[in-house]
């Protein structure tokens, strides 16, 4: 193979990590039953790909290849290593007897696989930050650093909590499966506030090049869908509803060149109009049960942005009065960040400036990027100029990811 071949394999192997990977580790986790022998046994699978598709060529369902490859790999490496530690030779014994021929593994049971990954992840022996740190970890692949960036958390604190949570699964034998129906309700909170953090994560990276990663997004939304085929409650449809009107405005969030596009700049044209139709009909059904919560409100306030033909015809009213619904269900210094952005829509950019504040003299969201980009923004817009290029440069200092970062130096230039 000449070295033109050799890149193009790899370039092909590098995009089936990033569309593969978290279903081929889901399911070498059930498999194997332990998260760093899976972990190790994805690596592995994928060296051998990069060694013997050189030569045999990429397989028609290289998902199965991978997973029995990684299987076998496992296997071997825990009988190597059972003269040094003796608890793996049950392991070895427990799966040598069943392994299969890679292209064998039955590609519909590998789909849902994630699915029950976060059910184990989001068990109640966990606790909720592990919980959601060693989903985020293993199921979407996010780095610990990702990870602490999103939580306002330092990063050795996330990897403790990940370690901690992976040694809970494997010595209280906590079961890889979707829990039964009479056990789903109670695990639902969780599992739904994962899938969010999973999604805001690929509409809005916290890292990287891309400001959004249409992977973890997509993906965000196939398992809220997998989710209101095992449980339809409210809050799991008016999450959906979220993510689908959410979505629907990927694709004028970016200029071609690259530059982030604000909300009211965007080019509606380009928004998905069925993602929208099919998420104002889950907002609907949701806010018809009279039983939705947090997430069905966000929907709601989505929806009034989704039905406004241009940025000007926006209600903002109604988008304030959601917010302060919202803030009594769920109180967090993030809404009232947003509500106050919305009131400054309504009554002039001096009262959300006031709101947003308040809400830094208290030392809430100090190290958020998006509060001093709004605090910014408003200083600008009332001619603060000094005062919004100090907010600008905070903000540009805490972003790290390269969309935003070139529109807030883009904003200083401006000032």
């Amino acid at each position: 193979m000449n070295e033109d071949a050799r890149e193009t394999l790899r370039e092909t192997i590098d995009e089936i990590y990033r569309l593969e990977s978290r279903r081929v580790l889901a399911t070498l986790i059930r498999l194997l039953g332990d998260f760093d022998l899976a972990e190790e046994a994805l690596h592995e699978a994928f060296t051998t790909a990069l060694e013997q598709w050189a030569h045999e060529g990429v397989p028609k369902n290289p998902r199965a290849w991978l997973v029995s490859v990684g299987r076998f790999k496992a296997i071997d490496n825990i009988r190597r290593r059972v003269r040094f530690d003796s608890s793996l030779a049950q392991i070895a014994n427990e799966l040598g007897p069943n392994t299969e021929d890679p292209f064998e593994v039955d590609d519909e049971d590998i789909e849902d696989e994630r699915l029950r990954l976060i059910f184990t992840c989001c068990h109640p022996a966990l606790s909720p930050d592990a919980q959601i740190a060693l989903t985020l970890r293993t199921v979407c692949g996010l780095t610990t650093e990702e990870i602490a960036h999103a939580f306002l958390t330092p990063p050795p604190t996330i990897a403790q909590r990940i370690v901690r949570a992976k040694s809970k699964i494997r010595d209280a034998k906590i079961p890889y499966e979707v829990p039964s129906h009479t056990e789903l309700p109670d695990r639902l909170d969780t599992v739904l506030h994962v899938i969010y953090l999973v999604f805001n994560e690929g509409y809005s990276a916290s890292f990287g090049e891309s400001l959004t990663r249409h992977d973890l997004s997509s993906e965000a939304i196939r398992l809220g869908r997998l989710l209101i085929e095992l449980l339809p409650e409210p809050e799991a449809i008016g999450l959906l509803a979220l993510m689908l009107l959410q979505e629907s405005r990927r694709a004028a969030r970016i200029s071609p060149t690259g530059e982030l596009i604000l909300l009211n700049e965007q080019d509606r044209s380009l928004w998905d109009h069925a993602q929208i139709s099919e998420g104002l009909s889950l907002i609907q059904q949701a806010l018809a049960s009279r039983r939705f919560g947090p997430y069905t409100i966000q929907a709601a306030i989505a929806a009034v942005h989704a039905r406004a033909s241009t940025a000007d015809t926006t209600d903002w009213r109604q988008i304030v009065a959601l917010y302060d619904i919202l803030n009594q269900a769920d109180p967090s210094p993030i809404i009232e960040l947003n509500r106050a952005v919305a009131v400054a829509m309504c009554d002039g950019p001096a009262a959300g400036l006031e709101l947003i504040e308040a809400i830094l003299t208290r030392g809430d969201l100090k190290d958020y990027h998006f509060i001093h980009s709004a605090h910014a923004d408003l200083c600008r817009r009332l001619g603060r100029i000094a005062e919004a290029r100090t907010s600008y440069k905070r903000a540009l200092q805490l972003s790290q990811q390269k969309s935003e970062r070139e529109f807030l130096e883009r904003r200083l230039r401006e000032l």
